[in-house]
């Protein structure tokens, strides 16, 4: 049985910037549709990556996810995406998301009001794209009288969202959506339905991210995913996704061991059960058989993360990758 969605890989930025090229390039050449570029204040610049991937590869399309308009005026991401895909045409994408609060706030940045703020954020940003003046009198942004550079031009607006109003505002103001990591496949399909709500006629890309990682020994490759998954999982909004997912897990003592930097209780607290429901490791058929239970929830891309050494990419991708 194949995988039936699309491929991308996701890039963290903590990898040193002069490995972008070759991570692009074996994305490209096992087949992904998209490299998406992480946005995380503090580690290396995403759009200074993309620049580089996209220059690096001849079709892969390149992500900027997920910009947050607190950090990033949403006129400055448009203008990124826009001169990317001026040299580029047809291969950049634009996500925007909220931000992570522990990232804001060592910034010294707020994040009052998400929901408007994403908004409004989309809106800027797609009137500029359609080379339209961008005014807007918002709660949060004001942008009068201005047009971009360069535009009109095709660049897809995504939106990443686990929340149920911003998977709604997703499907109604967004070119697509794309689902945060760690997140098991029952909740991906709960998340794509309250997308759905909003999406009416409009067509919606559906991308979400997967922890993968291929190995023989399925015990030691979850090791290598455990800090990961439990820094992601610790969080009380993903309560709904742990319940869904099947496996048992104490939140609060998990969020207990992280501030006490007690790593071997973080390891037997993400134990194997909670692993094989909220990523892919494992040998290939078993990895295989998770894509295809998250391409089964409906999405359109499954983003593989964990994976950054350009090998082990390009390994990972033509051992799972999707045929007709």
């Amino acid at each position: 049985m194949a995988v039936v969605a699309d491929l991308g890989i996701s890039i963290d930025g903590f990898s040193p910037a002069r490995d972008i090229a070759a991570q692009a390039q074996a994305a490209e050449a096992g087949g992904a549709k998209t490299l998406w570029i992480a946005t995380h204040l503090f580690l290396r610049d995403p759009v200074a990556l993309a620049a580089t991937a996209l220059a690096a590869t001849r079709t892969l399309r390149v992500a900027l996810m997920a910009v947050s308009p607190y950090a990033m005026h949403p006129v400055h991401a448009a203008m990124a995406a826009a001169t990317l895909d001026e040299l580029h045409p047809g291969r950049v994408i634009l996500s925007l998301g909220a931000g992570a609060p522990a990232d804001l706030a060592a910034a010294g940045i707020e994040r009052p009001r998400p929901l408007a703020t994403l908004r409004e954020a989309i809106a800027v940003c797609r009137a500029l794209f359609g080379g339209e003046s961008a005014d807007l009198d918002g709660q949060v942004f004001r942008v009068a009288g201005r047009r971009l550079a360069g535009a009109p031009c095709s660049v897809p607006i995504m939106l990443a969202a686990s929340g149920p109003k911003m998977l709604e505002l997703a499907g109604t103001h967004a070119d697509g959506v794309v689902i945060s990591g760690a997140t098991s496949a029952p909740f991906v399909r709960w998340c794509l339905d309250v997308v759905e709500r909003g999406r009416g006629a409009r067509p919606v890309r559906r991308c979400g991210i997967v922890y993968a990682r291929i190995g023989d020994d399925a015990h030691a490759v979850g090791n290598t995913m455990r800090r990961t998954l439990g820094f992601i999982l610790r969080g009380e909004h993903h309560r709904m996704n742990v319940r869904m997912g099947g496996a048992v897990l104490d939140q609060s003592s998990l969020r207990e061991a992280y501030a006490a930097e007690d790593w071997a209780r973080v390891d037997r607290l993400i134990d194997d059960d909670v692993v094989a429901s909220h990523a892919a490791c494992g040998d290939v058929d078993h990895v295989r058989a998770r894509l295809e239970a998250y391409a089964g929830a409906g999405l359109d891309e499954i983003i593989l993360n964990g994976i950054a050494e350009p090998e082990a990419i390009r390994a990972t991708l033509s051992a799972v990758g999707t045929s007709e």
